[in-house]
């Protein structure tokens, strides 16, 4: 690993403890995240030197917590002197920062950060836009790529939540069992955006993996606070076992191999066994939830020793149930998916092709569809879906993957003219 991206990966990693520190220390999120930079860019110029502090999250908390104050000393010269309540904490620094280094309240930021994000003043997209940009440090590139809208309009709605969170005068304290209770699916819903980030561009090789172990790290910790929630365990559930085919999912020139040609002898049979156990806790609750659902789509894969050993029949039922619970052109999408292993490609293709206005901006959408045309021999048509998919790739590994598909066109198409000379 580079000397930027073992950093990059400590700022990923240190980010949700760190900002969650200072936000509870500074009480606006603007000072907390200009302390968080400030710290960063610090960091940039101490660590190369200097090697790595022992706990990178410490150290950036106490350099951007010293950061902060210079920059409300630096205000105070211009303004009246903040209000008492603006900085929360008066006690000695040095005594507050070896509390910190154990990292014992670490927990308590993280959720709170994440619950303030997800208050109920913002509507939910902005909840959601404005966690992973808070919480997980996402670009607005990246969020806007997970909501399928241009970055301009997700800048705004990062800007108008922020300005919201000010206005609203949002308490930055950890909500009661309550309120808690009524936030936690737009928390889970974020966290799960947060693995979807890393899960659609990670690679063994890619420090993206992290922000994959970070969402299931932040899950843990939902379940240690809500432990009979089984939402919370289906979607642990989940994220483990889509994580666990981590090193089968890519080659050696790290292009995707599908999951029906992934080498099973890859997957991480420990993430597996857990997961397992975690769907078995959760449907004894007899509570059905679109977590749990998704994560007994993905445990009938695991439990196939072999591709064609995969019940597509049931996963059929198992996205028609998910269409009630989570209506989307995404689920069925997915659903086509199923349809086409059981039913054939004809079939899935007719649900498909009513999705086009909706997903014309999904990678996915037109992977699939050229894929459905390719097997109906259906060539120029596909080769039209590929180049749109092409064009909407998230990753060059996603671009790679397009682009067999379109050499594998070629090869038919030269087969065919082929045929016809030698008739």
């Amino acid at each position: 690993m580079t000397e930027l991206a073992w950093i990059d990966a400590a700022f990923k990693a240190a980010r949700p403890q760190a900002l969650g520190a200072l936000l509870r220390y500074f009480r606006t999120l603007d000072l907390a995240e200009e302390a968080f930079q400030e710290a960063c860019l610090r960091a940039l110029k101490s660590w190369p030197k200097n090697g790595p502090p022992g706990d990178p999250a410490a150290w950036l908390i106490f350099v951007g917590r010293n950061a902060g104050v210079d920059q409300i000393r630096k205000r105070s010269k211009l303004e009246a002197l903040p209000d008492e309540d603006q900085i929360s904490d008066k006690e000695d620094a040095e005594a507050d920062m070896a509390e910190r280094l154990d990292g014992a309240h670490y927990r308590d930021d993280i959720l709170r950060l994440l619950f303030i994000c997800c208050h109920p003043d913002l509507p939910a997209t902005q909840q959601i836009a404005l966690a992973l940009r808070i919480v997980s440090g996402l670009s607005v590139k990246q969020i806007a790529r997970a909501f399928l809208v241009s970055e301009a309009a997700m800048e705004q709605r990062i800007t108008r939540a922020k300005g919201r969170v000010a206005a609203a005068g949002v308490p930055f304290e950890a909500p009661g069992p309550a309120e808690r209770a009524e936030r936690l699916g737009l928390v889970a819903s974020m966290v799960y955006l947060v693995f979807n980030e890393g899960y659609s561009t990670a690679n063994p090789d890619n420090s993206n993996a992290a922000l994959c172990d970070e969402a299931i790290r932040l899950t843990r910790l939902l379940i240690k606070l809500f432990p009979g929630e089984p939402e919370l365990m289906g979607l642990l559930a989940l994220m483990l076992l889509q994580h666990s085919r981590l090193k089968a999912r890519f080659d050696a020139r790290n292009a995707i191999v599908l999951l029906e040609k992934q080498d099973r002898a890859l997957w991480d049979r420990v993430l597996i066994t857990e997961a397992l156990a975690l769907i078995d806790k959760a449907m004894r609750h007899r509570e059905p939830g679109m977590y749990q659902v998704q994560a007994a789509i993905a445990a009938l894969h695991a439990r196939a020793a072999r591709p064609e050993d995969t019940d597509w029949a049931e996963i059929e039922l198992l996205y028609r149930m998910l269409e009630k619970l989570q209506p989307s052109p995404v689920v069925t999408l997915n659903r086509a998916v199923a349809v086409s292993k059981a039913r054939g490609a004809e079939a899935a293709l007719a649900i498909v092709e009513p999705l086009a206005e909706e997903l014309s901006g999904y990678f996915y959408f037109h992977g699939v569809r050229g894929g459905l045309l390719k097997e109906l021999g259906r060539a120029a048509e596909a080769r039209e879906s590929f180049d749109r998919a092409i064009a909407l790739a998230n990753s060059p590994a996603e671009a790679a993957h397009i682009r067999d598909h379109l050499d594998s066109l070629a090869d038919i198409s030269a087969g065919k003219a082929k045929v016809v000379v030698d008739g």
